[in-house]
């Protein structure tokens, strides 16, 4: 079985571009389930209802979110109704929506599960030990557990990897919208990379104006950045996994 995981997905122009491509690409690579990253595919940062839906209609099953989440308000009650969106699981106890679920693909189960990290982030809940927690639960139902852990420090995301590694199918680090060449299958069972990319302009900065980023840097004021519509791809990777066992056989790149 395949699970073809994308980056975060960038405004308007990533999610267009995932409805004109997605579906060849679910169908060639014979792909059996799609999760996306879509916190920042709302004006570039957050996600409404109207957003995550057109996402679920371009052919992806389930989408993951991170910091991010929480920029648009009427996302909230949209989170608590809707199973097939998540929000980091490791944010205190009362927020709204959920962590983590399990999908029924044919005749199989596949577990999702959003941490978020804290290393240069907010000090939130601690994704090892959550993540341990839940993983255990959701072992119970199913081997083929999926992690998008949405965080700034690599350290940080290979840790974790070694932490789950060998108890989850794969464990796909986010956030950082830069794709990493470091895919591999760790303690034979897990498929990792330590961030799978976005899906947004290479003549960008992480999917947003260059002009207004750098005038950032050289400035130190505050910027209304804007989401680059042109030269935009879809960065992602896909797992080729045992669903019986729950191991990855396979991880590799790939862009549209």
């Amino acid at each position: 079985m395949k699970v073809l995981f994308i980056g975060d997905v960038v405004g308007r122009s990533g999610r267009h571009r995932l409805c004109e491509y997605l579906g060849d690409v679910i169908k060639r690579e014979s792909v059996a389930f799609t999760i996306a990253q879509g916190e920042n595919c709302a004006g570039g940062i957050g996600i409404t209802e109207r957003t995550a839906s057109e996402i679920f209609d371009a052919g992806v099953d389930c989408v993951t979110t991170g910091n991010h989440v929480w920029k648009h308000r009427d996302i909230y009650s949209y989170l608590s109704k809707e199973s097939r969106i998540l929000r980091p699981a490791n944010y205190p106890e009362g927020v709204p929506g959920h962590g983590s679920y399990v999908f029924s693909v044919q005749d199989r189960k596949i577990a999702v599960i959003n941490l978020q990290g804290r290393v240069y982030m907010q000090c939130i809940e601690n994704p090892f030990t959550m993540g341990q927690t839940i993983v255990e639960h959701v072992q119970k139902e199913t081997p083929n557990i999926f992690i998008d852990f949405h965080a700034e420090a690599t350290s940080e995301k290979r840790a974790l990897a070694f932490h789950l590694g060998g108890k989850v199918t794969g464990l796909i680090g986010t956030h950082t919208h830069v794709p990493t060449a470091d895919e591999q299958i760790m303690d034979g069972y897990t498929a990792y990379i330590t961030d799978v990319g976005m899906v947004g302009s290479m003549d960008s900065v992480i999917g947003e104006g260059k002009e207004e980023v750098v005038d950032h840097f050289l400035l130190s004021l505050p910027q209304k950045f804007r989401v680059v519509k042109h030269d935009v791809v879809a960065q992602g990777v896909i797992v080729d996994f045992d669903e019986t066992t729950g191991a990855a056989r396979s991880i590799k790149r790939i862009t549209f």
